[in-house]
């Protein structure tokens, strides 16, 4: 599925980003749309995991990961609609951190580009 996508260099090690990407506990210090998530059982996140999500506005959605690379990238639907990517790649001194929203969802770009500022945040501060 094509993909409108942000970028973002981020001066801290690709296991440091992926740690804040796939800790639920993080997900609201970074997302500006999510107050909480949990997973529906113990387990890691990964691909199958199911969970919900509380968004900021207090509506609880289920989500679903549809894809997952560990360490490098994963993909979730919500409420059954294909949602956003995020992935992580060694760049340089850093990593290059993505994400993507489906091409019907232009408006939600600002959202993702100032959750890459806050995962660049936390990412370097935890350096």
């Amino acid at each position: 599925m094509r993909r409108l996508t942000v970028h973002r260099h981020v001066d801290a090690e690709p296991d440091v980003v992926w740690s804040l990407l796939v800790d639920l506990d993080a997900w609201p210090r970074w997302g500006p749309s999510v107050q909480q998530a949990t997973l529906d059982d113990e387990a890691p996140l990964g691909l199958g995991s199911t969970g919900h999500v509380r968004t900021a506005v207090g509506l609880s959605l289920p989500f679903a990961i549809t894809s997952f690379e560990p360490g490098r990238a994963w993909a979730w639907s919500v409420a059954g609609v294909p949602a956003t990517t995020h992935a992580v790649r060694p760049e340089h001194d850093g990593c290059r951190l993505s994400m993507g929203a489906p091409l019907w969802a232009p408006a939600y770009l600002p959202v993702l580009a100032a959750a890459l500022v806050r995962i660049d945040r936390l990412a370097t501060a935890r350096r």
